[in-house]
């Protein structure tokens, strides 16, 4: 069990870092593997999120990568919407809870896969 535990936190803090979401990865090994309940998988990664991202936002802000102006709008539109998934994900059962967050992983699949291949096409093309 501690095994996944800290594969779990090396996958999600490695992907939390490059800033894609750990969540991704952290939920399914916590839910597959660790066999949580997906509200709490979905609660601890929400908690392990808050020092991986404040270290990651440290070094981009180093970096220069953080464009400040540009970052309110979306954290208050993205701080009221999260104040409304947490209300629906209490509300609703585990089973639906983890059909929702699978669906959201397919399409998320789905779209890297389209634009890997929109991006190779694009790359075959400047090399004519």
């Amino acid at each position: 069990m501690i095994f996944w535990q800290i594969f779990a936190g090396v996958l999600g803090g490695i992907v939390a870092g490059m800033g894609m979401g750990g969540g991704t990865l952290t939920i399914p090994i916590l839910t597959i593997f660790l066999h949580f309940k997906q509200l709490a998988a979905q609660g601890i990664n929400l908690i392990a999120f808050l020092p991986m991202s404040v270290l990651a936002l440290i070094i981009h802000i180093k970096h220069k990568l953080v464009k400040f102006k540009q970052t309110w709008l979306l954290a208050v539109v993205g701080c009221a919407f999260s104040l409304l998934g947490a209300l629906l994900a209490v509300k609703l059962s585990n089973g639906v809870l983890k059909k929702m967050f699978a669906v959201f992983l397919i399409c998320l699949a789905i779209y890297q896969a389209v634009m890997v291949i929109k991006e190779g096409k694009a790359n075959k093309n400047s090399n004519k």
